[in-house]
C-alpha cells in the first residue's frame, strides 16, 4: 500500500518540529502569584505548596524584581492581614500588606505590573469571601466594601485589580468606584469563571482563608455547569472587565477552549495550587518528571485558547524557555 502522506517527515528533528509547532510558550505568557505577609524579614514556605512562599514586602520585591528579570511581565499579589474580623477591615487600609508591597513594587521594579487579588476571605475571621448576614454572604453589602478595597489598592499605585470573590455585580461596583476617584486607567483582570474546587486546597493553607464554617458553593460556580461560565464572562465584560479568567485551568480546559470563540477580550487560566502541589508531590516521589510534566500542563493550557496564565511554576519555566 503506497503511503501518499507522512507526517512523521515533520516530526524528524527538533529544527523541523519547532518550524510547525503550532503553540509557543514564552515567559511573556506568565503571571507569578505571590504572598505579602506582614512584618520584616519574613519568608515562610508553605507546607503544600514546595517552593512557595510568604513574604514580607522587601523580600516580595526581591522575588518580583527576579521574576521581571526572567521576562515574567506581571505578579499577582495575595495579602495576608496583622489582624482578621468579621468585616475583613484590614482590607482596605492603606497601611496594609499588599498596599505597603504594591508601593515597594512599583518603586523597586517599575516596568512590572502589579495586579491585586481583591477579596474578603483572608481578612475576614470567618473565612468567607463577603460580609455575613444572617448565617449567609450578603452579596451587595460586600460590594461597597470590595469597592473600598480596590481604591485602596490603586491609591497604592497597582496596575489592575482582579476581584476573585464571585458575587454579582463586583465588576459593576468597582470599575464605578474607580472611575470615580480618578483611576479610569486601573484595569480589572475579572475572576469571571471561578469554579467551587477542590484544588484550592494548598492555596487555603497559603493564605489562611479557609472558611470558618459551610463553604462557598453558594458563590462559586458548579464544576457540573458549563453554558454558565459564557454567561458569567457576558456579565463582566458588560460590566467593564478587561480581562476574563477562568480558574482552576487544567479540570477546565474545555471551559478555556468553549470560552475563546465567545470573548473577544484576553483570557486568562489560573493553573491553582492544587494543580502545582500534585506535580510536585509526584515528582517529589519519583512518579512524574516534573520540568516535562510542568511545560506540558502549561502548554496544554495555552493550547486551550489562553492568552496569559497565572502560575505558581512561572519562574521554574522562564528559566527553561528564556
Amino acid at each position: 500500500m503506497e503511503v501518499l502522506f507522512r507526517p512523521r517527515r515533520l516530526r524528524r528533528g527538533e529544527g523541523l518540529r519547532k518550524l510547525v509547532r503550532e503553540t509557543l510558550l514564552t515567559p511573556a505568557d506568565f503571571i507569578y502569584p505571590l504572598f505579602a505577609a506582614p512584618g520584616k524579614g519574613v519568608r515562610q514556605e508553605i507546607g503544600a505548596m514546595p517552593g512557595v512562599f510568604r513574604l514580607s514586602p522587601e523580600l516580595l520585591a526581591e522575588e518580583a524584581r527576579a521574576a521581571a528579570d526572567l521576562g515574567i511581565p506581571a505578579v499577582l499579589l495575595f495579602g495576608l492581614p496583622r489582624q482578621k474580623d468579621e468585616t475583613g477591615s484590614e482590607a482596605a487600609s492603606p497601611k496594609g500588606t499588599v498596599q505597603q508591597a504594591v508601593r515597594r513594587l512599583k518603586k523597586a521594579v517599575p516596568h512590572l505590573v502589579v495586579i491585586t487579588d481583591v477579596c474578603l476571605c483572608s481578612y475576614t475571621s470567618h473565612g468567607h469571601c463577603g460580609i455575613i448576614r444572617q448565617g449567609e454572604v450578603d452579596n451587595d453589602a460586600t460590594l461597597d466594601v470590595l469597592a473600598q478595597v480596590a481604591v485602596s489598592h490603586a491609591e497604592a499605585g497597582v496596575d489592575m485589580v482582579a476581584p476573585s470573590d464571585m458575587m454579582d455585580g463586583r465588576v459593576a461596583a468597582i470599575r464605578e468606584a474607580l472611575d470615580e476617584r480618578g483611576f479610569e486607567m486601573v484595569g480589572i483582570l475579572s475572576y469571571a469563571v471561578k469554579y467551587a474546587s477542590a484544588f484550592y486546597g494548598p492555596f487555603r493553607e497559603a493564605a489562611e482563608s479557609a472558611p470558618q464554617f459551610g463553604d462557598r458553593r453558594g458563590y462559586q460556580m458548579d464544576p457540573a455547569n458549563a453554558r454558565e461560565a459564557i454567561r458569567e464572562a457576558a456579565l463582566d465584560i458588560e460590566e467593564g472587565a478587561d480581562i476574563i479568567m477562568v480558574k482552576p485551568a487544567l479540570p477546565y480546559l474545555d471551559i478555556i477552549a468553549r470560552l475563546r470563540p465567545e470573548v473577544d477580550l484576553p483570557l486568562a487560566a489560573y493553573q491553582v495550587s492544587g494543580e502545582y502541589a500534585m506535580i510536585k508531590a509526584a515528582a517529589q516521589r519519583g512518579w512524574l518528571a516534573e520540568t516535562a510534566v510542568m511545560l506540558e500542563s502549561l502548554l496544554g493550557i495555552k493550547r486551550a485558547g489562553a492568552d496569559m496564565i497565572l502560575t505558581y511554576f512561572a519562574k521554574e519555566a522562564a528559566k527553561l524557555l528564556k
